[in-house]
């Protein structure tokens, strides 16, 4: 419903703005709005054909590694930690199970299957939920580290990078792992401030620690180095790192005698449909957001943020990339959107376009997260899930817009 109000919003908001214009004098401002509207049609149609391969790549090596065991290998390693997180939820309790592969998944990028194990968890969790109708601190605990986005490959990203002629669409791989980071680590101590969670736990600072450790020497050492090094680094350990992920997830799988091919065919076949599937919503939302621009409309919001930022002595090279940031939190199909045109117009290795995909990847769609989590229990009272969600929200984009002058800048 709010996706509706909003793609409503900009065609309302054009016709209004177009109008004024024509009074002003611009006879040509109809043309150029019906002209947009026929060439992001067909522009969101060939993106989403375009991703057809990547797609059908990436969740064939993931149903290997579903198969294979690779998942539950991550979801065993981070136990200890999160079985401290939820200290209502009893320790071999089959929520934890759902919890824990519903993180894998969505870190994996496998959003097809993390969705309904989320969902198999909140009706978990809501089978110890003493009042029905109120969040528990497990409930809450799960939606806001979930709407935080933890991200370890954001596969559809670089897909998009890469039909948008980027010249290295992995080079967001990096950026993306440490805003995100700073974004759940955020969401965790939130919640925890809350619930009165004792984080100074040894299994909770062990994890954190680690954690911490290799973001904070991650930074330190980039912020050593010229930009020129920090994206050579960036682009060989990016790729080394995804490349080693895909040949472990395949190792794994033949040493456990799976039928390797068969999976990669079963997962390939789902990439295709999903590809296929986002057309109607890529093309609806790219048409509402070229009639925005084409209107001007578009530039006199992105300029009026651009006034205030310059105004507080900022530089405004981030600015067009923020309408990403605050539609994101409303619909995620919007800020892709939105990602995906700012690549086609400025070109997808401008700066602005490689914040707008680290903003992305880092953030997540919180409202519709929490209506639809806590509405497949009919929750009503959410307690300090909101608040605590937003701000990991708002986390994640300070970071992304830090780290992209960082690697960037």
């Amino acid at each position: 419903m709010v996706l509706s109000h909003i793609w409503v919003a900009f065609f309302l908001i054009t016709f209004v703005v177009a109008c004024v214009k024509l009074l002003g004098g611009d006879t040509m401002i109809f043309e150029s709005i019906v002209k947009a509207m026929f060439d992001s049609a067909a522009t969101g149609a060939s993106i989403s054909l375009g991703l057809i391969g990547m797609m059908t790549f990436a969740l064939g090596i993931m149903k290997i590694g579903e198969r294979g065991g690779m998942i539950d290998i991550f979801a065993r390693l981070v136990g200890p930690f999160f079985n401290k997180l939820f200290p209502e939820v009893p320790k071999n309790h089959p929520a934890l199970g759902s919890i824990l592969m519903n993180f894998s998944a969505n870190a994996l990028g496998l959003d097809n299957a993390a969705t309904p194990l989320g969902l198999k968890a909140m009706k978990e969790l809501q089978e110890l939920n003493p009042n029905k109708d109120t969040a528990s601190n497990a409930q809450i605990m799960f939606i806001v580290l979930n709407a935080s986005s933890l991200t370890l490959l954001p596969i559809s990203i670089m897909a998009y990078r890469q039909e948008a002629g980027a010249a290295m669409p992995s080079d967001v791989f990096l950026p993306i792992l440490i805003a995100t980071f700073f974004s759940t680590l955020v969401a965790l101590l939130t919640v925890a401030w809350c619930q009165k969670i004792n984080l100074l736990d040894k299994t909770i600072l062990a994890y954190l620690g680690g954690l911490s450790a290799l973001i904070g020497g991650t930074l330190y050492y980039f912020s050593g180095l010229q930009a020129e090094e920090i994206q050579v680094i960036s682009r060989v350990v990016g790729n080394f790192v995804l490349f080693g992920l895909f040949v472990s997830f395949i190792a794994l799988a033949f040493f456990k005698r799976i039928n390797v091919y068969e999976a990669f065919v079963d997962g390939a076949k789902e990439g295709f449909q999903v590809a296929v599937n986002i057309i109607p919503y890529l093309v609806a939302i790219l048409v509402a957001i070229a009639v925005f621009r084409a209107s001007g409309t578009m530039d006199y919001l992105v300029g009026g943020i651009a006034w205030i930022v310059a105004s507080m002595g900022l530089d405004t090279a981030f600015v067009e990339a923020l309408p990403v940031a605050l539609m994101k939190p409303l619909s995620g199909s919007g800020a892709r959107g939105l990602m995906v045109e700012l690549m086609q117009t400025n070109g997808a290795d401008d700066f602005a376009a490689r914040v707008a995909c680290v903003i992305q990847g880092s953030t997540e769609t919180t409202f519709y997260v929490l209506a639809v989590y806590f509405g497949s229990v009919a929750i009503k009272n959410i307690r300090h899930a909101l608040p605590c969600a937003l701000l990991s929200e708002a986390a994640g984009v300070v970071a992304a817009i830090f780290v992209a002058y960082m690697f960037w800048g």
